[in-house]
């Protein structure tokens, strides 16, 4: 791993750690630490890589358009394995910047060369808010999006990119991402509620055997662990491959963005939303499950010829390695058809990390079964 400061990393010109004369900063350190270090690994990207839904729907957008791609310059922003550099070569682009944060644009590099582009794509390392592009250029194709769609903050970096670099008239792949949300029932909510409970007994037999065998006296600290693991067993949101028989209502709409004119501005400012979810299903509201979908529809001077949608909604053919996140409820909430959630949503980013989430909700369920709906208020993690 990585551990040198920014400014030595790259010393010599011609140096081996060098990729290309276009190298850029590294990551600044803490940032490497609490992200871009992951992707590093080639354990990593082979994950994302035998995910085929993910990758299925990169290589469909660019050979499905081969005519939109076809002796255009194209910037792959965190590249990675370099697979949608590779692809867009593949689909007739005459140049390719390849730029990736870490040192994975080494074996990148390797893999270019290995199928026969070393001529046509640049790998370049170095994060790309302090890359520069020889050239303005037509397309600017990513993998940003984190679980939930935005966790890990990575589009800033893609519209860094796109202001910098993008021509006027050219198109982002993907170029819209939408957020939904749905309520559903799940054992999840149960078995880690059954888990806080086993972890504050293990505190108190812990605190017990602290006082009987040293004399030292824990117990002033058990409301802050009864704090901390109800945050982490009841607040955290947590992976899922969710069943679409699992769900009991209409997914609402949260948010959409179209990114050729979404701001940076605006993708830092708290995401505010109110939205209705409708019940369609007997039973209890166990927890809500958060997905994404993004289109490759090209730009409107530059359309692409056959759309691709890359959806992460609950499928019987099983989840992508985004899976979805789930949201628990307590308390469950009995409901019906014909009912429907009220929901107010706020999420941002957390103080202490900006590529870690944090949301408040407020819902309640308006029912002809009720005149007054008990209001809830929530807060949820998702690291």
């Amino acid at each position: 791993m990585m551990n040198q400061d920014n400014d030595t990393q790259r010393e010599v010109v011609g140096d081996e750690r060098q990729v290309s004369k276009l190298d850029g900063q590294a990551p600044e350190s803490t940032d490497f630490a609490n992200y871009f270090c992951t992707y590093s690994y080639l354990y990593h990207q082979k994950d994302m890589l035998e995910d085929h839904k993910r990758t299925g729907a990169y290589f469909d957008a660019c050979m499905k358009n081969h005519k939109v791609f076809q002796d255009k310059v194209v910037l792959d922003v965190g590249t990675g394995s370099g697979i949608l550099a590779i692809f867009a070569a593949k689909a007739g682009a005459r140049r390719v910047y390849a730029v990736e944060a870490t040192d994975m644009a080494k074996f990148a590099k390797r893999i270019v060369h290995a199928q026969g582009f070393g001529d046509t794509i640049e790998v370049i390392q170095g994060v790309i808010e302090s890359v520069e592009i020889p050239e303005k250029v037509d397309i600017i194709i990513s993998e940003w999006m984190g679980y939930f769609l935005l966790r890990e903050s990575m589009l800033d970096s893609v519209l860094v990119a796109r202001d910098r670099f993008l021509k006027p008239e050219g198109a982002l792949y993907p170029s819209h991402a939408r957020l939904y949300m749905a309520p559903i029932r799940t054992n999840l909510t149960s078995q880690r509620s059954f888990a806080f409970m086993n972890s504050m007994e293990n505190w108190a037999s812990f605190v017990s055997d602290m006082h009987n065998y040293y004399g030292v006296d824990l117990d002033c600290l058990s409301e802050d662990f009864r704090k901390e693991q109800m945050e982490y067993y009841k607040s955290t949101a947590s992976w899922a491959d969710v069943h679409p028989s699992q769900v009991i209502g209409e997914a609402a709409l949260i948010k959409s963005y179209d990114l050729k004119t979404v701001t940076l501005e605006e993708l830092k400012a708290p995401l505010k939303s109110t939205f209705t979810m409708k019940i369609t299903d007997h039973g209890s509201i166990e927890g809500f499950v958060g997905y994404f979908d993004t289109d490759f529809r090209g730009s409107p001077q530059s359309p692409a010829d056959l759309p691709v949608v890359l959806s992460t909604a609950p499928d019987e053919a099983g989840a992508t390695h985004w899976g979805q996140q789930v949201f628990q409820v307590h308390p469950n909430i009995a409901c019906s058809p014909g009912d429907s959630l009220e929901c107010t949503f706020e999420m941002r980013r957390r103080k202490d990390n900006h590529r870690l989430l944090l949301i408040q909700m407020q819902y309640m369920l308006c029912s002809p079964r009720t005149e007054r709906p008990n209001e809830y208020k929530v807060q949820y993690v998702i690291e």
